[in-house]
């Protein structure tokens, strides 16, 4: 993890369908599909699982499975629901797509994924109505019922004629009624008549009413009212009853999973067996799973219903928990060694190694495999935090939910991180351990720092702070306070990130702690600069810098070069500052990493802006914007605009100006972002009165000055004297 000031958390239906030639959905999750092929996407794109057993998927976490499959890389994506939202209508504007979103549970779950205006058609396939569509969006409801008989009997003839080329379209017929005329019921009815060529299908159909009557259904006819999951039921049983009983007892323990879909491997854990690969065929083979892909399989929800019936009554309270407790420690093992690639600075949790018998934890070669499996199971990875809470494994939910948070750090994904960490909080106090209570409040407040809800981020640090005190736990203090500094520097509250950053680094330095003490040092120097005095600060980032490049650590190393830049301009000596931000900048670039470019790209521009190279400077924050917005950074993102508008005003544009500190002025009020809003209100106020216009300056003047007011640093008294004089 970075513990610096580089953008990551310790530091940041309408249209034509156009031509589209096919969307077919038997997976329930969203596919795209374009003229003549698929869009490229990961292997499973979140369903909305609407009326799965599971959670239904949340608008935030669909639209970040849309933007992966449309080739937006995970670092761009936006974790805010509305600005996901507009990135992937931005993203699909120019495209010829249709989406189906497939059984979606309310109305609020589908307006975010809607594409706006352009040439994109939505189908979306529900239980509920969905009149809000139809009234405000313009949808047009088309109600599907069973297959009309005809339809039913073609079916099971199209699928049964080959091997079964006797059967009459009576007996056909009254098969497909028994089914109810639904089409899963349908194909699973055929799927036993064609594992049985030689039984006469009367004979079947006289299997299936007495396995209907055993349900208690009604006879069924034309004008019969269905109990159609009783009826779906009804067949499901007769499928299940016809198989061997190690497909049986895979099928009952399946249910058990708390996602959406799992793996081969997650099936062998629930097993615990090594390969359970051929009875996961004959389920699928019986339509009691499906398999979207390759190495995935998942429940029709009524399927998955029945299965758990048939668990809780034919397998025992302790083997089915003796199999969910494998599972969930096979995804905590699994996900423990993923954590060291994705983001190796993050601690570790201390995990008993799998026993004898117990299905091992994947292995990851790379970063990149490490990251697609993380993809491929966030929804099942975020269900098992639940899961063990639920049942009361508390040692798992809360370990799983820290293990987590160096996924969920390292993406943004700030919606998933605050759930996981609250659950895990909970599983955390329900032990009594103080040691874990202290790592998820902590995490906690660095979740909440990153969506800029501040008051709250206090919240949990201060919290944090008093649980590891209470447990003399002195690493994780220092942590806390390292965490307490960078949200007091956020708030450009100096003198309280002063005082937090060193007495952090003091227990480091008791500690002798190689890893922390460069980054203490780092950001403990940004409040030194901030406060006037740089040349504690600068030997503080030089020590930093030195320690960091033996180490090979370039995230840091850029932050270390930002400050020395920061450093060396407050002294004047602009060349040294242009080494060390162009130095930082390209350290960024080298790592992709679009949120660090665009923020050193501000120390850049200012560099060249005082060195009087004001296009350069332009461009330079333009650039800067462009890497923020892909970064999902809007305050950042805001501070390029409002740094854009200087330079305009200086080149003698004050309109352009104006538009440009209006426009960050409105995004710091939306997210309360103090100082920068005082910042943005004093350059509005200038470039106001420089275009004439003495109420509007002094309207903007006033406040600035008011906000100022909370803050005693060099810069917010030097920015007050200057509004004061423009009375």
């Amino acid at each position: 993890m970075s513990q610096v000031g580089d953008g990551d958390v310790r530091s940041e239906m309408s249209g034509n369908a156009g031509d589209v030639v096919q969307a077919r959905d038997v997976s329930g999750c969203v596919h795209f599909h374009q003229q003549g092929h698929v869009v490229p996407r990961p292997s499973q794109l979140p369903g909305l699982h609407g009326y799965d057993a599971t959670q239904p998927v949340s608008p935030l976490r669909a639209l970040w499975g849309f933007l992966l499959a449309l080739g937006i890389p995970r670092g761009e994506l936006a974790t805010d629901v509305d600005e996901a939202a507009a990135q992937f209508r931005s993203a699909v504007a120019d495209r010829r797509l249709l989406i189906v979103l497939d059984n979606a549970r309310r109305l609020g779950q589908v307006r975010p994924l809607l594409p706006g205006e352009g040439q994109c058609a939505v189908l979306v396939t529900s239980r509920d109505q969905m009149s809000g569509l139809v009234a405000r969006d313009g949808a047009r409801r088309v109600p599907l019922g069973p297959l009309q008989k005809r339809d039913a009997i073609d079916l099971l003839d199209r699928l049964t004629r080959e091997e079964r080329p006797a059967d009459s379209p009576a007996a056909l017929g009254e098969l497909a009624m028994l089914c109810a005329r639904l089409p899963l019921a349908l194909r699973i009815a055929a799927e036993q008549a064609l594992s049985h060529p030689v039984t006469p299908v009367e004979e079947l159909v006289t299997d299936l009413r007495a396995q209907s009557a055993r349900w208690r259904t009604l006879t069924i006819d034309d004008h019969a009212q269905w109990d159609e999951p009783a009826i779906a039921r009804s067949v499901f049983a007769w499928s299940y009853q016809a198989l061997p009983e190690a497909a049986t007892a895979l099928f009952r323990l399946l249910s058990l999973h708390p996602g959406p879909d799992f793996s081969h491997d997650a099936a062998a854990a629930l097993a615990g067996q090594a390969a359970p690969g051929h009875a996961l065929d004959i389920l699928v083979g019986a339509h009691l799973l499906e398999r979207p892909a390759v190495d995935r399989c998942q429940f029709h929800d009524l399927v998955r219903s029945y299965a758990v019936d048939q668990a809780r009554g034919e397998d025992p309270p302790e083997r089915r928990d003796d199999a969910m407790r494998r599972l969930l420690l096979w995804y905590l093992r699994s996900a423990d060694a993923a954590q060291p690639l994705v983001n190796p600075k993050e601690a570790r949790v201390s995990i008993e190694p799998a026993l004898d018998g117990e299905p091992a934890p994947k292995t990851f070669g790379s970063y990149d495999e490490a990251v697609d499996w993380f993809d491929r199971e966030r929804g099942n990875l975020m269900a098992s935090v639940t899961a063990a809470n639920e049942h009361g494994w508390h040692d798992i939910a809360w370990k799983l939910a820290v293990v987590l948070r160096a996924f969920h750090m390292r993406f943004s994904m700030v919606e998933d991180w605050l759930a996981a960490s609250d659950t895990g909080l909970r599983s955390a106090e329900a032990t009594g351990d103080l040691a874990a209570q202290g790592e998820l409040l902590e995490s906690m407040g660095m979740a909440y720092s990153q969506a800029h809800d501040l008051d709250r981020s206090e919240e949990y640090l201060a919290r944090a702070l008093q649980v590891r005190r209470q447990a003399q736990d002195q690493r994780g203090l220092a942590l806390s306070l390292n965490s307490l500094g960078l949200l007091e520097v956020r708030r450009h509250h100096l003198s309280a990130a002063r005082s937090v950053f060193e007495e952090a680094l003091a227990i480091y330095a008791e500690l002798n702690d190689e890893t922390w003490l460069p980054v203490i040092r780092e950001n403990l120097a940004e409040a030194l600069i901030g406060l006037g005095n740089t040349r504690a600060a600068e030997a503080l980032v030089l020590d930093a810098l030195a320690d960091l490049r033996r180490r090979g650590d370039i995230g840091s190393q850029g932050n270390a070069l930002r400050l020395l830049s920061m450093v060396c301009r407050a002294r004047d000596d602009l060349h040294r500052a242009r080494e060390a931000a162009e130095e930082a900048v390209r350290l960024a670039v080298q790592q992709r990493h679009p949120g660090r470019e665009g923020y050193w790209l501000l120390e850049l521009g200012t560099v060249q802006q005082l060195s009087g190279e004001l296009t350069d400077a332009r461009d330079t924050f333009r650039r800067a914007t462009d890497q923020l917005r892909r970064a999902g950074q809007k305050v950042r993102e805001a501070q390029a605009w409002d740094l854009q508008g200087t330079v305009q005003h200086q080149m003698g544009n004050p309109d352009t100006a104006i538009e440009l500190h209006r426009n960050a002025v409105e995004v710091f009020r939306a997210h309360a972002a103090r100082w920068p809003l005082a910042v943005a209100l004093h350059n509005l106020a200038q470039a106001l009165s420089a275009s004439g216009d003495r109420a509007a300056a002094h309207e903007a003047a006033a406040e600035a000055v008011t906000l100022l007011a909370e803050f005693n640093d060099p810069a917010a008294i030097a920015m007050t004297e200057s509004l004061q004089q423009l009375g």
